[in-house]
């Protein structure tokens, strides 16, 4: 593959993301609101004051809201301390950020960013009293990673200015934002939004209300598709390898490790899910880095993942349980049964309208999670392998596992079919 024609492919789709805020003019945000002090809030917090904005930070928990904010204090003389900053720029950016933990301070600011944990009556409860609180016009946002916007605005009386703004973590480093648009939300809205995010130097891209909405919803297959492999007796170490070598920085299970699994099962209960080998870990208390146990081990105060027999033995007993034989799983087939599940979730979300263009998806893709961008993000990996191969391998997984998921979408089979492509890769 040719690295410098993927890395044209991206800057090109990531010009086309940025114009994704429309015609509207955007209204003017001098002064945000931040609702939770935790990693998200915090982050979301330094994102702003690097940006010059005046913020806000609200947590109705006294020992929350003073975690958040001596975490921003350290992390700016972190910065300072490391020659990234200066030391009256940690001073004057800390100086932006004021803490509070009344939600009435929020009326006086132009926008509010909403970042809570992923719980929907909690959501719809704060942008009740937002829509109480804050002036006409200001934008209402929420960080959520997946859930309904449209449930989340009709708490109000004003959808129209509800959007979504998924950031990732850490918010003050990670340059994507999923800037989620509801069925209501306004011209003006999103203008303001995406620039925003521009301000703080991230890259917006358009996407639409559905589950998971787009990085999340493919993350989601591959994740699937991880655990199954696990199920079929390859190990952790392995499936992270395979995508190790491929280019990403860290494969699925060190990521989980690294963000709690029970941040997953969470999500997954949100909607209704199982998954048998991750489910049996968190029964274990086995949560990742911070008990010391997830799919790998740990030894205090290193990360350094470790190898863990016992993971092995959850994952053999889960698949007795299950009814999943055992089988030897090829480095080539493990790098596929990660990548084209999400290749057919994005043939599937473009076929929705959830995503404007291919190139969305691998902008989201690149700037979000890691893809390499010497691969050019999941839509363009495909045409490089040539889409009637990418649709011949997933029916051959569906066919084998029994996974209709990994049937290839209509979108996928037609343009196989008359042998065209998402993004005009060469192959």
């Amino acid at each position: 593959m040719n690295g410098a024609a993927a890395r044209a492919w991206l800057a090109a789709a990531e010009a086309e993301a940025l114009r994704g805020g429309g015609d509207a003019a955007p209204a003017p945000v001098g002064h945000v609101a931040v609702i939770g002090a935790g990693t998200m809030g915090s982050g979301l917090a330094m994102a702003l004051a690097n940006g010059g904005l005046r913020v806000t930070l609200v947590d109705s928990a006294p020992a929350g809201l003073e975690r958040g904010l001596s975490a921003i204090r350290r992390a700016y003389e972190g910065q300072a301390a490391r020659g990234r900053i200066t030391s009256e720029e940690a001073a004057e950016r800390s100086g932006r950020i004021a803490g509070t933990r009344d939600l009435a301070a929020a009326a006086e600011t132009d926008a509010v960013i909403e970042a809570v944990f992923e719980d929907l009556a909690l959501k719809r409860e704060i942008f009740a009293a937002l829509d109480r609180t804050m002036r006409p016009g200001a934008l209402l946002a929420t960080n959520t990673s997946g859930l309904d916007i449209d449930a989340i605005a009709a708490a109000t009386a004003r959808p129209g200015d509800v959007v979504g703004m998924h950031f990732f973590s850490p918010a003050h480093v990670m340059r994507l934002v999923e800037v989620v648009r509801g069925r209501a939300t306004s011209p003006a809205a999103i203008a303001t939004t995406f620039a925003l995010a521009r301000r703080l130097n991230k890259v917006p891209v358009l996407v639409g209300n559905a589950p998971g909405f787009v990085g999340n919803r493919m993350m989601r297959r591959r994740g699937e598709q991880a655990e199954r492999l696990l199920l079929e007796g390859t190990a952790p170490e392995r499936v992270d390898g395979v995508l190790r070598r491929f280019g990403f920085p860290m494969g699925p299970f060190a990521m989980l490790d690294m963000a709690g699994l029970d941040v997953g099962l969470r999500a997954r209960r949100e909607r209704g899910a199982t998954a048998a080998v991750d489910d049996a870990l968190n029964a274990l208390g086995r949560l990742g880095q911070k008990t010391g146990a997830g799919y790998y081990r740990y030894v205090p105060g290193d990360r350094t993942p470790h190898p863990d027999p016992a993971v092995t033995e959850v994952a053999r007993e889960a698949a007795a349980r299950l009814g999943i034989p055992p089988r030897e799983a090829e480095d080539e087939e493990i790098l596929d049964r990660l990548l084209l599940p999400m290749v057919n979730e994005g043939a599937r979300i473009l076929e929705e309208g959830m995503a404007a263009r291919p190139g969305d998806i691998d902008v989201v893709w690149a700037h979000g999670y890691g893809f390499p961008p010497d691969r050019g993000g999941p839509m363009y990996h495909a045409d490089a392998i040539g889409l009637p191969e990418v649709a011949r391998r997933l029916a051959g997984h569906a066919a084998r596992t029994g996974d209709p998921t990994l049937r290839p979408a209509p979108l996928l089979e037609r343009l196989a079919a008359e042998g065209a492509s998402f993004t005009g890769a060469p192959r």
